[in-house]
């Protein structure tokens, strides 16, 4: 993710590649890095996250270089084209100490090449996120901020386990633009207990008057099992201690917000989130349209594509098991994982079709040499989930947004 300080301005954001399946321009070679340090963990959260007060971020700097050198020297490709994107994710990577992430960002930069205006994405809680400590990452080279709002509801928020207040979002905001952060995403959650119609058009509202270039706005999913574990609003919902909104009434969530964010010119690309013209977050569009990812940190996912399909890496989970490998100059390897040609395709189709710039299915199938769809395609026109355009993309409708899953269900 490391770099420059990058050129700012629409030339830069429009200059990177535009996937020829989509139409979207996205990263195509990405680093993510994952910092799993919080404070607290939220009951949501099934990510590998560890809850501790001393945290070794300077210990954890080095060890991630060395995971990148061990990386390197394992596929010596990756070196062989520039970075488009780096995403620092947690966790909290917003508990990392601004100098450590300069630190790491150049040491990076010294390993491999990465363009002058790649997009460098840092993940920051309100709480967390103080006007020296933003300051200091966009010294640092990061130039893309996603703050988790999740809500301006206090009750939301209590009942999502967040330890911020809405204000916290608010004051965070406004120390992203005193840094200079000119690209602010800010992330909102649907379909909590207790969340009515009307909160949730609220917290949209919140979320746009905040002036952000992007906004997520995720419907909260509860993971039967994490990790080995289960969460905490997993157990809830097991026990009858959690009650969601029926599907229905998150449908009309999902509209609502949709409706606000667009009128506030943040217009839909994909399911879950809106951006302003030439905003929508390049790295998030690699992962959705197959390019390639480095990975590093505890618990961290890559991919890379291959001749016969792709490999998924996927790094061990616990902090002390990923450092005895570091350290002892092995790879903290947990999974390769080797994906054939119709597992790629599978995974490219339903990510694909949650672009509203469509998905050229008939092309993706013959890539990966997959049946024609064409069939598939019309019956799903035929009831109004999608239609077909003249540039070829097969585009899903509002309703076919809202039924994503089983619309691909219908195609695979």
């Amino acid at each position: 993710m490391g770099e420059e300080a990058p050129r700012q301005g629409v030339a830069a954001r429009d200059s990177f590649a535009v996937d020829a399946l989509t139409g979207m321009s996205a990263a195509r070679r990405g680093l993510y890095v994952h910092f799993p340090w919080c404070l607290a963990k939220c009951p949501y959260c099934d990510f590998a996250v560890a809850v501790q007060k001393r945290i070794p971020e300077a210990r954890y700097t080095e060890g991630l270089l060395a995971e990148l050198s061990l990386r390197l020297a394992a596929r010596a490709a990756w070196a062989d084209a520039p970075l488009d994107s780096v995403y620092l994710g947690g966790g909290t990577p917003s508990l990392w100490a601004p100098a450590l992430v300069a630190r790491f960002l150049e040491a990076v930069r010294a390993r491999l090449p990465v363009r002058p205006d790649a997009e460098v994405t840092l993940e920051a809680n309100p709480e967390v996120a103080d006007a020296a400590r933003l300051a200091g990452y966009r010294a640092a080279g990061v130039n893309r901020l996603s703050l988790g709002a999740q809500s301006f509801d206090v009750r939301t928020l209590r009942t999502l386990g967040r330890a911020h207040a809405p204000e916290d979002a608010r004051t965070a905001v406004r120390a992203a633009r005193q840094a200079g952060f000119d690209n602010v995403s800010v992330d909102l959650i649907l379909g909590v207990q207790g969340q009515s119609l009307s909160s949730a058009v609220q917290d949209a509202e919140g979320a746009v008057a905040l002036g952000p270039e992007h906004v997520s706005a995720y419907v909260l999913t509860v993971e039967r099992e994490a990790l080995g574990q289960e969460t905490v609003f997993a157990r809830r919902l097991r026990t009858g201690r959690l009650q969601l909104p029926e599907e229905a009434a998150v449908a009309d969530m999902v509209e609502a917000v949709t409706d606000v964010l667009q009128a506030a010119g943040l217009g839909r690309y994909e399911v879950s989130n809106y951006a302003r013209a030439g905003r929508h977050a390049r790295h998030n569009a690699l992962y959705w349209t197959g390019g390639d990812c480095l990975a590093l940190g505890v618990g961290a996912t890559g991919f890379f594509r291959t001749a016969m399909g792709g490999v998924r890496t996927t790094s061990h989970s616990s902090p002390v098991r990923w450092f005895a490998d570091v350290e002892a100059g092995r790879l903290p390897e947990a999974e390769a994982e080797v994906l054939t040609d119709a597992e790629v395709f599978t995974e490219r189709l339903m990510l694909g079709l949650r672009f509203t710039s469509g998905l050229d299915v008939e092309a993706l199938a013959q890539e990966y040499g997959q049946p024609s769809r064409v069939q598939r395609l019309q019956r799903l026109e035929a009831q109004g989930l999608g239609s077909q355009g003249a540039d070829g993309r097969f585009r899903l409708s509002r309703r076919g947004l809202l039924l994503h899953t089983d619309v691909c269900a219908l195609l695979l």
